[in-house]
């Protein structure tokens, strides 16, 4: 039930308006003063506003400035109803955030058509405002700035509950990270794992690819989701020979002991793509079978090794990768064996 504040000083007028909405089946709340006006917003925070100008201790331009003002209650739409009629007094209060004005005496019918219609528009920038929240806190640590401020500008580009479409998938597993878990004390472990998993953080990343998971030495990365990458196997691609350079990189600077290096496994096809999991812990993410076989080509790949599927060495065609065959072969939890494939590099063009 929508909750509307009634601001104004003349107690037979409130009670007018207060039967008329109440009828109408609107919560309504008043105040008859323009101080007691902002403090029952700040404790009812009403659906909507109906503000008179001419209210004793504050007047309601005054009022009407502190709400628009104040991230807290700018959102909160105003209706001006005032016997001041004047063209500058409506102007005066539409600069100053009001949305709307109505003079009196008015029509009850068309107050009542203005309020359903402020009511309506509100609702409205509140569902997107939910979803532009769900997508900033889905994204903003997973992908870059610039693509969580596009999703953003249009987030009827993002599907969050589930849609099955084509990505392009890599995991990236350290190897030798149980061993080394076993030498090194916990917090120096914690050290050597965030950095090697920054360094493919920032590799991903730097391709536009949505991190989905973090589990142990493992990250798993999307891409073509949630935005649409047509080039999303190339990405996944240069992420993940990116990976490898920034690794020795990485390396150069460390004890030959704490180094550790990635297997990687990339596969391209159909899978579902969205907030997937309990009703009460939703994570961003794909399901499938592709999700799978990336995963599996992850685990049989040696350290600094990167496996492709073949629908991903289509993807990104002889002309632009070289890829080693490495023949038919067997795929754990799998009833069928694959094609798998090296990928060596890319040509000079598809790098930069």
């Amino acid at each position: 039930m929508p909750k509307i504040l009634i601001a104004d000083d003349r107690p037979d007028f409130v009670q007018l308006l207060r039967d008329l909405l109440t009828v109408e089946g609107y919560q309504v709340v008043t105040a008859e003063n323009g101080r007691e006006a902002l403090e029952t917003i700040y404790q009812c925070a009403p659906d909507l506003v109906l503000l008179d100008l001419n209210m004793p201790v504050m007047d309601g331009y005054e009022v009407c400035h502190q709400i628009k003002t104040d991230p807290a209650t700018a959102d909160i739409p105003v209706l001006m109803l005032t016997a001041w009629a004047d063209p500058e007094y409506r102007v005066k209060g539409l600069e100053l955030g009001a949305e709307d004005y109505l003079a009196k005496p008015f029509e009850h019918r068309e107050l009542l058509a203005r309020i359903q219609t402020r009511l309506r528009t509100k609702q409205e920038a509140d569902r997107l405002r939910a979803v532009q929240k769900t997508i900033r806190e889905t994204f903003e640590r997973y992908v870059p700035l610039h693509v969580v401020e596009q999703l953003l500008a249009d987030p009827s580009q993002v599907a969050l509950g589930g849609a099955q479409q084509v990505v392009t998938v890599l995991f990236a597993d350290l190897r030798g990270y149980t061993t080394l878990a076993e030498t090194l004390r916990p917090e120096q472990l914690v050290d050597v794992l965030n950095g090697h998993l920054t360094v493919a953080a920032q590799a991903v990343l730097a391709f536009d690819g949505t991190i989905s998971q973090y589990s142990g030495d493992l990250v798993m990365a999307i891409f073509n989701a949630p935005l649409p990458q047509p080039d999303h196997t190339l990405r996944a691609a240069q992420a993940a020979l990116r990976l490898c350079q920034e690794m020795a990189t990485y390396h150069a600077s460390m004890p030959a002991e704490l180094r550790m290096e990635f297997g990687i496994g990339i596969a391209s096809g159909e899978a579902v793509v969205g907030n997937i999991g309990a009703k009460e812990f939703l994570h961003y993410t794909a399901i499938g079978d592709t999700v799978n076989l990336a995963q599996r080509l992850e685990e049989i790949a040696g350290g600094g090794e990167i496996l492709l599927n073949e629908r991903a060495r289509q993807f990104l065609d002889n002309t632009i990768a070289r890829v080693e065959p490495r023949g038919i072969t067997s795929i754990r939890g799998r009833s069928e064996s694959a094609a798998v494939y090296a990928l060596l590099g890319l040509a000079e063009e598809a790098c930069e």
